[in-house]
């Protein structure tokens, strides 16, 4: 039987996709291309990105073929990828998939490798599906939340589903395919601890950028072993939780059945850890349909996941940058202002006195049942208001938040969004980057994308 590594490469090296993708994958990839330069855009000037600059700059010259923010810059395929990733990743405000966040990682990996090779819309759009396949390959194969190990999998899927794109927009011969999605399963890494630090955000430009560099390792003839995923001491025998990671079954599915299709992307509406993102909805809700004023709350009780809690680790954030990993901090935001969004994820805001008035007013518990679409999710939050006057306000159970890939956003919210995060971007035709961006397939040169 064909081993798990074998498989990916062979799948990577003849993806045998249709000649015509199906108009619903072209339709979501083209949204994480568009939701991920917006948030690129968006957080171009966060302190961790510009200390990923620093860093590059450091090691070596500004030079090279791919592009750095959609600036003038440019530089080798992997430090573009590490600055971008970075900056896409660095508002929280990217896309969500697959136990992580997908179009972080892929489309500065697919963008360096195109202009690198100077691919088209069309191709990118291919190998952003390429990498999705294979990240949701090895995702389906763990039963267990990855968060509860420790893992981050933005960062541990996301390397080798960027090397999975970059393999496959060099066409690297089949042999070279397999030794780079080895060496990549070697370079992944990141940590749910450092959550709600400058870190990470760094684990997807990171991610991003090592996916490359293991193309690149490749196609100099460094080797790694045949069997580096389905090894008792591999891939994913390492990163399971509880040693339950499915390590023999074949690939029947690969390339046959596009799970993109199943998973999809799901959009942020709020610049905050997913996991606070239904929890936020029902009370947004709650304050609409009943005029509530904040300071009438007195007992906020929240019903998540497990997994959720786990990643919510900040139950009297300071700053901002801690406030995107606090439920407490969601709620009372929702409360106090009507909104959690890049306004309200401050320092100041963090401060003000009626949000930690509010904060320790909120008990949170966890539900150990898990969503089908999305195991890392209890199958539903709920979230109980107990007002001054004795009136309990409830939310019920709240399924999926707005922007899931089962509740999509519309063209017009997409647009919306995107026309925010890019907002003060002088140099930037927002309107022709949005419509290369919506009419990717057609572009003739990823190259055009950094010039829109």
């Amino acid at each position: 039987m064909t081993g798990l590594t074998a498989a990916l490469a062979a799948f990577v090296h003849q993806p045998n996709l249709p000649a015509q993708l199906p108009p619903e994958a072209v339709r979501i990839i083209k949204t994480g291309f568009a939701d991920t330069l917006a948030t690129m855009i968006a957080g171009r000037d966060e302190p961790v990105v510009q200390i990923a600059r620093q860093f590059v700059a450091a090691r070596h010259p500004a030079t090279g073929a791919s592009s750095v923010l959609l600036g003038g810059v440019r530089l080798n395929a992997a430090d573009a990828a590490l600055i971008n990733g970075t900056a896409g990743h660095a508002l929280d405000f990217d896309d969500v998939a697959l136990g992580g966040h997908p179009s972080t990682v892929l489309v500065p990996a697919v963008l360096a490798a195109a202009e690198e090779v100077n691919a088209s819309g069309a191709e990118a759009l291919r190998a952003y599906l390429v990498g999705y396949e294979v990240w949701a390959e090895l995702f389906t194969r763990e039963k267990d939340a990855y968060h509860l190990k420790g893992w981050h999998p933005t960062a541990v899927l996301g390397t080798v589903g960027a090397c999975a794109a970059a393999a496959y927009l060099h066409r690297l011969p089949l042999a070279q395919t397999q030794h780079a999605l080895a060496l990549s399963a070697s370079m992944a890494g990141g940590l749910v601890a450092n959550f709600g630090t400058m870190t990470k955000p760094l684990h997807a430009g990171r991610a991003a950028a090592c996916g490359l560099e293991a193309v690149q390792f490749a196609r100099l003839g460094l080797t790694a072993a045949p069997d580096a995923f389905e090894h008792h001491a591999g891939y994913l025998a390492a990163l399971s939780p509880h040693g339950q990671a499915d390590r023999d079954s074949a690939c029947t599915t690969l390339g046959k059945t596009l799970r993109i299709l199943d998973y999809g992307l799901s959009i942020k509406k709020y610049p905050t850890c997913y996991a606070t993102h239904r929890v936020i909805d029902g009370v947004l809700d709650l304050r609409r349909d009943h005029g509530l004023q904040a300071d009438r709350v007195k007992t906020i009780r929240a019903r998540i996941g497990v997994a959720q809690a786990s990643m919510l680790r900040n139950h009297s954030p300071i700053t901002g940058l801690e406030a995107k990993f606090s439920l407490e901090f969601a709620i009372a935001s929702a409360l106090v202002h009507g909104r959690v969004g890049l306004h309200e994820l401050t320092d100041e805001v963090v401060a003000q006195a009626p949000i930690r008035a509010l904060m320790p007013r909120v008990n949170i518990s966890t539900d150990d049942s898990r969503c089908t679409v999305e195991p890392i999710f209890a199958m539903n939050d709920r979230v109980e208001l107990e007002l001054d006057d004795g009136r309990v306000l409830d939310t019920g159970d709240i399924r999926f938040a707005r922007g899931n890939a089962k509740c999509v956003l519309s063209e017009e919210d997409m647009r919306l969004k995107f026309m925010d995060c890019t907002q003060g971007h002088v140099p930037l035709d927002r309107e022709g980057l949005w419509q290369r961006l919506t009419h990717l397939e057609q572009v003739a040169s990823a190259r055009e994308l950094a010039t829109a």
